[in-house]
């Protein structure tokens, strides 16, 4: 014989694990610490500078 099943706690569970999914995207796209946004900024900058260094001038 099949399970019975609630359907409301059904919904609920998969909306609880759909946003569990977005929470961790979203971990993902900006989780990142003081000090990585520090250092990513510092290495782009570096290169930036780098780049207008080699530059030729009319």
């Amino acid at each position: 014989m099949a399970e019975i099943l609630s359907l409301s706690k059904a919904r609920k569970a998969k909306a609880r694990s759909e946003k569990e999914a977005t929470a961790e995207a979203n971990r993902r796209k900006f989780g990142q610490t003081k000090a990585e946004k520090l250092l990513n900024a510092a290495e782009k900058e570096r290169a930036e500078k780098q780049i207008d260094a080699h530059r030729k001038n009319d």
